[in-house]
């Protein structure tokens, strides 16, 4: 598997979301890991790259990225769990970082992980 908190920095920076409270922040990371040590390492390290920035319980994403539905984006056929609410799924959609692959996830979840929803 592709390293954690390489994946779960490329996910933060790519969050379209102005804001998110921390638990929404979790919630996403939580498709990655549900360890909390990891959870925060991924946090702490976003932070140290310039990648969020954390005050009063919000993250803000600092870079203004986002995922690209057409490039980043790829379905593929089979039987799937999604990642984020654990749904059965046909269609899987993964997101393709430069550290690894993510999902699959459902097609309502995707929006909601990548913050487009």
């Amino acid at each position: 598997m592709s390293d954690p908190v390489e994946l779960g920095c490329e996910l933060l920076e790519r969050c379209e979301d102005e804001s998110l409270d921390l638990s929404e922040a979790v919630d996403r990371l939580e498709t990655i890991t549900t360890d909390p040590h990891l959870t925060r390492e991924i946090l702490d390290t976003a932070e140290t790259r310039g990648i969020i920035a954390r005050e009063d319980g919000l993250i803000r994403p600092e870079r203004g990225a986002f995922v690209s539905f057409e490039s980043e984006v790829v379905t593929k056929e089979g039987e799937f769990t999604c990642r984020r609410c654990g749904a059965g799924l046909s269609t899987g959609h993964f997101i393709r970082f430069e550290s690894g692959e993510l999902g699959p996830f459902g097609s309502s979840c995707i929006r909601k992980v990548t913050g487009r929803e």
